[in-house]
């Protein structure tokens, strides 16, 4: 049986492991289960039923959950994606030349590299954003292929942190990453977890799988 610190409920490993993943896939931070509990499962004491790949996670959520919305900022670089806070990533700038020179100038914790935090782009040395802008609408070949994908495959952009967001399965209501929540058939806000459009809210083919594509999941 697992105890959860402070409150002390108990339930087996294997009902924890299945309330954390489904926590996970909600993108929200793990409470205990008991009903009006609000206690936060320690992370510390996950390696008794979860898997390191998922601790990870865990930590990253809680991480996004510690961070306000207009706060947090994203490493621009592909290979790095970094979540920072601005007052962080500030303080681990300030020290630098080019930071110094070039007030949107900021240096990501992870890995190390320049980037814009007005332009949400790598460092564009020698130029204002607004000149940036206009000589780089696709700033590589890389963002004119995604912006193809994003047309082909109807994908969505969070309009808070503008990262890609691609419905695989379950209703149309979004919580990126970053914490905003919208409406993927429209990309109208919700407020108060209530939508502000009249979309509706799922479709059969996103929710209910055939027993072929079950046994294809679970295997």
């Amino acid at each position: 049986m697992f105890s959860v610190d402070g409150c002390l409920h108990r339930y087996c490993f294997s009902c924890m492991k299945q309330h954390v993943e489904v926590k996970l896939l909600q993108g929200v931070v793990v409470k205990c289960p008991h009903e009006g509990c609000k206690n936060e499962v320690n992370i510390d004491s996950y390696g008794k039923f979860l898997a390191p790949k998922v601790i990870k996670k865990v930590s990253q959520r809680i991480k996004e959950a510690s961070i306000p919305v207009t706060e947090k900022v994203y490493c621009p670089f592909p290979r790095c994606s970094a979540l920072m806070s601005k007052s962080e990533v500030l303080e681990y700038s300030k020290n630098a030349y080019v930071g110094a020179k070039q007030p949107g100038a900021r240096k990501c914790i992870k890995c190390h590299y320049y980037f814009c935090i007005n332009c949400k782009v790598p460092w564009h040395h020698n130029m204002t954003c607004s000149d940036y802008k206009r000589s780089n609408p696709y700033p590589c070949t890389e963002d004119a292929k995604l912006k193809s994908l994003v047309k082909k495959n109807q994908w969505r952009q969070c309009v808070k942190c503008n990262h890609m967001i691609e419905l695989a399965e379950g209703c149309y209501h979004m919580r990126c990453r970053c914490g905003y929540e919208f409406c993927y058939t429209c990309g109208a806000e919700w407020k108060n977890k209530k939508a502000t459009c009249s979309c509706p809210i799922w479709t059969e083919r996103n929710i209910i799988y055939t027993r072929r594509e079950v046994r294809q999941r679970r295997g």
